[in-house]
């Protein structure tokens, strides 16, 4: 089973090469599809550098010529995987891709289980983080579990794991931070099962999210997605046999 592995990056010239880095030492089968949100420092050029050696030249790299935000990114990318699943990796190193066969194992234990629908995320351990972060996360995860029905612990995570199907169907329609309580409304409307693993955790101090600016978009998109039109999963295009008389 291939995992897709989106990678948006805005301004990242000094962790995209190790982050990537990492990412090909991963021992899964994985497509790796980096979407470079238009960075104004040399992040661009870092991968152009990357794209002409091996590993890093399997890798698919997309460049956008606006910066339009972290969930248009997500949109490009999820609209190129191929993979069975997809997750997401940021590339300012506060997550370990060596988590990523953790997740995977854990899909397959709810296959194993008989469930049908399943996502999985990493949750963090979120006391290292500022407080306001750290509160505005667990405030976001409260409210989706409210709304929902859910008992997840980490809303905010990077890295949720779903099929590519649902990746390409989503509607994506929120463009900065808000994109991750989208992701996850949708999933829980189409009647999904989340589980959780728990994964590591490194927060940097200079985040590009401001809890007070990026806050209460995500608790609007929260609110948009619980009381008007609900996502469903489009369902499986079926191909007619022709028969030949």
């Amino acid at each position: 089973m291939q995992l897709s592995v989106v990678v948006p990056v805005y301004n990242e010239e000094k962790t995209i090469s190790t982050m990537l880095t990492k990412l090909a030492e991963v021992a899964i089968d994985m497509e790796v599809i980096v979407v470079d949100d238009a960075s104004t420092d040399r992040t661009w050029d870092i991968l152009q550098e990357l794209r002409q050696q091996s590993p890093f030249d399997t890798f698919r790299y997309v460049r956008h010529e606006h910066n339009q935000g972290k969930g248009v990114g997500l949109r490009t990318g999820f609209g190129l995987v191929t993979g069975e699943m997809v997750t997401i990796q940021d590339a300012d190193m506060e997550y370990d891709p060596q988590d990523l066969p953790a997740l995977l194992r854990k899909w397959e234990e709810g296959k194993a289980q008989g469930l049908t629908h399943i996502a999985v995320y990493g949750y963090r351990d979120l006391s290292q983080q500022k407080f306001t972060t750290r509160w505005g996360n667990r405030f976001l995860t409260g409210v989706t579990n409210l709304l929902f029905g859910s008992h997840i612990h980490d809303m905010e995570t990077c890295y949720k794991m779903f099929p590519g199907s649902i990746a390409k169907a989503l509607p994506m329609e929120g463009r900065r931070f808000e994109i991750e309580p989208e992701i996850t409304s949708c999933l829980l409307q189409a009647g999904y099962t989340i589980l959780e693993v728990p994964i590591s955790y490194f927060p940097r101090q200079d985040k590009k999210l401001a809890p007070w600016k990026d806050g209460w978009p995500a608790l609007a998109m929260l609110l948009n997605r619980r009381f008007g039109k609900p996502f469903q999963e489009p369902s499986p295009v079926v191909q007619e046999e022709s028969v030949t008389v």
